[in-house]
């Protein structure tokens, strides 16, 4: 990193906000603690950070509603949440309130500082491209075109519009609520087997081998995220529906 991206690393416990502490500045973080979502309220009110890791089990004010209110302060900062593992209405909750992504305890520190860049890479300005790669996928989402390894591939209006929503948002978990009423309407949210059914046929289409897909990856109880393969991040293998 060429300038060092200010993280506000936010959990109950001392032991472990030491440890996170001196492994990402080691990594490159310029890194400051709060205990608790008041202090991290604070803590932003106060100073302007890139990046927040916020447990979300906390006396007090917990995390999830932590993350709302932080989010209504600093729309555009990147929100990482610790979540214990299985625990998906958690998850589904963080996502929901505004987190851009979640890591489950325990978790690997590489995993971390992976998922922690990739959401430096989306908040980070973008420039207004039209067209947008990933492997051997090629979107135009002004012509409402994709090419698959050079070749086009037809998709209906809602399976485009589908995987538009998927690859603007790549690197993201997006919940099945939220990919419901983004491309069927605020109607929608309950259907889960009919956005599966969706899934299934996109995957079809873009995927050498549709039950071990390498694009458009499973996040267990949650929903879905679209994965671009050059970015080189660690990935657990998704078995796909």
């Amino acid at each position: 990193m060429t300038q060092k991206t200010n993280i506000l690393v936010v959990d109950d416990e001392p032991p472990l906000r030491r440890v996170l502490h001196t492994s990402l500045t080691a990594r490159g973080f310029s890194v400051d603690e709060a205990g608790s979502g008041e202090q991290a309220l604070a803590a932003v009110r106060q100073r302007a950070f890139d990046m927040m890791l916020l447990d979300i089990n906390m006396p007090g004010m917990g995390g999830i509603e932590a993350c709302r209110r932080i989010r209504a302060l600093r729309p555009q900062l990147g929100i990482v949440m610790v979540t214990v593992r299985d625990a998906e209405h958690d998850m589904v909750q963080a996502l929901e309130a505004g987190a851009d992504d979640y890591v489950t305890k325990p978790f690997r520190f590489d995993e971390l500082v992976a998922r922690l860049r990739a959401v430096l890479r989306r908040v980070a300005p973008q420039d207004t491209a039209t067209v947008v790669q990933a492997g051997d996928l090629e979107i135009d989402f002004e012509r409402r075109l994709l090419r698959r390894a050079g070749e086009l591939v037809h998709l209906t209006p809602t399976e485009f519009d589908l995987l538009a929503l998927l690859m603007k948002n790549r690197g993201m978990p997006l919940t099945h609520v939220k990919l419901l009423r983004t491309i069927w309407g605020p109607e929608y949210g309950e259907e889960l087997e009919y956005l599966r059914a969706y899934v299934r046929a996109l995957r079809k289409k873009i995927e050498d081998n549709p039950a071990q897909p390498k694009y458009i990856l499973t996040e267990p109880w949650v929903g879905y995220r679209f994965y671009d393969p050059t970015e080189n991040e660690p990935e657990v293998p998704d078995p796909g529906e």
